[in-house]
């Protein structure tokens, strides 16, 4: 979970980098919907019933919320939060402007690591204003093989590669994550910064992951360095391995006109 500087002046981080798309995707995937926070990456995202008048959505990790990495074992919902984002152009060149959150509908970094605010502006409004379309979270888990790419705000860099396998659990330091995203290599070699990019298929265009960690230095277990646990309970480490988590189980989280419960029968997300 390597976090980055924070951004101290957005006008020098505008000028800092050059937008880089893998040329895999170029042309299936672009910056649209993408953000920059002040030391991850997000998305602008829906839920496939979201309406355009529905509170518009941010997607980035739980572990870029701020004011230090939420505990093991619990969660944030429904919490008034401040934040801005940088929405950015389909080329990348541009700051369209900014987004702003007013709450935090749910963080974890237990099971999963991600993290939606909800934000004052709606679907429509931002859609209006800026001309751009949210990307749509997928219902379904994703699919071993299935071509992706990463697209981190924060870098302004997008990554292409394929998912290589599902990890079982995936532990670094006192967080566990199921399910994880295993990505092959070489293609999404991830970096501090891309944290909380999203994973979006380069087929459909959908968000089937959030980006969230790699294994630096080849150590086990420890911060910065996942390792992976089978069923069996066997741990493996893969050097420079990169992954991401799973954010369809949000789906069976949600009630009548989107709203979280996750008190809900079938409901995998930590409470």
């Amino acid at each position: 979970m390597p976090l980055p500087q924070k951004i101290k002046s957005w006008p020098a981080w505008s000028n800092a980098f050059a937008p880089e798309i893998a040329p895999s995707v170029a042309g299936q995937v672009d910056f649209g919907a993408i953000v920059a926070l002040d030391n991850c990456s997000g998305s602008l995202v829906r839920f496939e019933t979201s309406i355009g008048t529905d509170q518009a959505m941010v997607l980035t990790n739980g572990h870029c919320l701020g004011g230090g990495f939420l505990p093991a074992g619990t969660a944030v919902s429904n919490k008034p939060a401040t934040r801005s984002f940088r929405l950015l152009s389909r080329d990348g060149k541009t700051t369209l402007g900014r987004l702003n959150a007013t709450r935090i509908i749910y963080g974890t970094m237990t099971g999963t690591d991600m993290a939606l605010y909800g934000l004052r502006e709606t679907f429509d409004e931002i859609e209006k204003k800026f001309g751009t379309t949210a990307l749509t979270m997928s219902s379904a888990r994703p699919k071993d093989g299935r071509k992706i790419a990463v697209a981190s705000g924060y870098w302004k860099k997008i990554y292409s590669c394929s998912i290589d396998r599902f990890i079982f659990e995936l532990r670094e330091s006192n967080w566990t994550w199921n399910d994880s995203i295993r990505y092959t290599q070489p293609g999404c070699e991830t970096i501090g910064g891309t944290s909380g990019s999203p994973v979006i298929d380069a087929e459909t265009r959908e968000v089937v992951g959030v980006n969230n960690t790699g294994n630096e230095d080849g150590e086990n277990c420890t911060m910065n360095n996942p390792c992976e646990v089978d069923a069996n309970g066997n741990t493996s480490v893969h050097h420079k391995a990169s992954y991401g988590q799973q954010t369809f189980w949000i789906y069976g989280c949600l009630g009548q006109g989107n709203e979280l419960q996750l008190e809900r029968p079938g409901c995998k997300l930590t409470k």
